[in-house]
């Protein structure tokens, strides 16, 4: 197996971008008003945490799947689905509002129809702009939020929230995941990861990736050339190098407190690293030129909770006390 070829500026600039956005998020837990920086790039931009887990969106989605509300497996799989395919925290708040705890027990896909028309009539915006989900009508519906409740209610039904928690590797549920409409390789695989954050699943997240776009793109300014690999090769390449790279480079690794950066970590700081090389290595083009969204610092306090299987959770309860910030329930 011939392995890949670094671009030696941008493959250290990947690590370094690893380890000071990682150095970035804890200042923040130290202190609330900066500057965390001196790269003027990560100082003006808005990037994705190093570690997927400790993205804002992607804590919610932790809490919400260890609820009280989240008794059996049903209820967790029906909490994951509607948050993660929604991506945005206040949509799954108004249909919890709505459903006085959401479970699969209180899941109705029509009446939830209703509520969600309602909102968006009154100028709520349902969904992130953070990536582009797939709209056709594979339930009927004109509105991309209907089908996609109908999609969940169809999962539901069809049980596949049992056969999520019965999987033996990530790549079982993620094949899973992909027979169904509306769920193309990119969001399937965020599922995944998403599932395996709750109680119901516990594999390893190093075993199996599936790099999206901005990943494909990411690996093209890293690498001259990914040798024999594929791209989810690569991947699992720069998880097996991190620490020799990182040594070589002279970068302290980054650690989550402790835990090491992971398949979804490294492909996601590809997709990072494609956007600030945007601005590092204009040379290096590609079908996206620029940086879209700037940075603004966000003044809620981030309440961490980590799957309780990483045993982190004592550590960040440590790292916000200085701040004042809880760890959540």
């Amino acid at each position: 197996m011939r392995p890949p070829t670094p671009r030696a500026e941008v493959f250290r600039a990947y690590w370094y971008f690893a380890a000071e956005r990682q150095r970035i998020f804890e200042a923040r837990l130290k202190d609330s008003r900066g500057p965390w920086t001196g790269d003027p790039i990560l100082a003006a931009h808005r990037f994705c945490n190093t570690f997927r887990a400790s993205d804002r969106v992607s804590q919610d989605l932790i809490r919400i799947a260890y609820a009280p509300q989240a008794r059996s497996t049903a209820d967790v799989f029906v909490r994951v689905m509607i948050h993660r395919l929604f991506s945005r925290p206040e949509t799954f708040a108004l249909i919890d509002d709505a459903t006085e705890g959401l479970s699969a027990d209180t899941f109705d896909a029509r009446r939830l129809g209703t509520v969600l028309d309602e909102a968006r009539a009154a100028g709520c915006k349902l969904y992130t702009g953070a990536f582009i989900l797939c709209a056709n009508r594979a339930y009927g519906h004109p509105s991309k939020h209907r089908n996609h409740l109908e999609l969940v209610q169809a999962m539901l039904e069809g049980g596949v929230a049992e056969q999520v928690e019965r999987a033996g590797s990530l790549q079982e549920i993620y094949e899973n995941l992909r027979t169904w409409p509306l769920l193309g390789p990119f969001m399937a695989y965020q599922l995944t990861i998403d599932l395996n954050y709750t109680p119901i699943v516990d594999l390893d997240e190093d075993e199996f990736t599936v790099p999206g776009p901005g990943a494909i793109r990411g690996l093209a300014k890293v690498f001259l050339d990914l040798g024999s690999l594929s791209p989810a090769e690569a991947v699992k390449w720069l998880v097996r190098h991190q620490h020799r790279a990182l040594e070589e480079f002279g970068i302290t690794p980054p650690k989550l407190f402790g835990r090491p950066l992971k398949a979804i970590d490294a492909q996601n700081l590809l997709c990072e690293v494609d956007k600030y090389s945007r601005v590092r290595f204009p040379e290096l083009r590609s079908n996206r030129t620029r940086i879209k969204q700037r940075f603004v610092a966000d003044p809620t306090p981030l309440a961490l909770f980590y799957k309780p299987s990483w045993g982190i959770n004592e550590a960040a309860t440590a790292a916000c006390a200085s701040t004042g910030i809880p760890l959540a329930a």
